[in-house]
């Protein structure tokens, strides 16, 4: 069964020593992702567009799609359980005259720092949305 994909925004990266906050709005919601700081910190650099002195993982990634020419096509949000996210990066090649799509299980957190580098649109299930708690102002 086909679940709607609702399109996704950054709204806010809120920053602590123990954990980092991203606010993704949708419609008339908005809802929290709890990640590590560091991630945090790159999610930042990639909104900031920071010059960073070395690549960072997320560069080394995306450095090897180029390479293969490889494009991020689109992140979804797939799943939530407690408060665990889950998503699907869709990654696509053209090898000739065929198109391969692929689809990767990764955190939330390097999919939407994957879908910043690259101006990818970022989803979630209508399902996923539902589940989630709505966080205000």
């Amino acid at each position: 069964m086909q679940s709607e994909l609702i399109q996704l925004s950054f709204d806010k990266i809120m920053q602590t020593r123990s954990y980092t906050v991203v606010i993704l709005g949708a419609q008339d919601k908005r809802f929290a992702i709890y990640t590590d700081p560091s991630i945090g910190r790159t999610l930042q650099m990639f909104l900031t567009e920071v010059e960073r002195p070395r690549p960072l993982t997320h560069d080394l990634i995306d450095k090897i799609f180029d390479g293969f020419d490889v494009r991020v096509k689109q992140v979804v949000i797939n799943d939530v359980q407690d408060t665990v996210y889950f998503a699907r990066l869709f990654l696509e090649q053209d090898c000739g005259d065929m198109r391969h799509i692929l689809e990767i299980d990764a955190r939330p957190s390097d999919c939407l720092t994957l879908a910043l580098m690259n101006n990818a649109p970022v989803y979630c299930t209508k399902e996923v949305l539902e589940k989630t708690i709505a966080v205000e102002e």
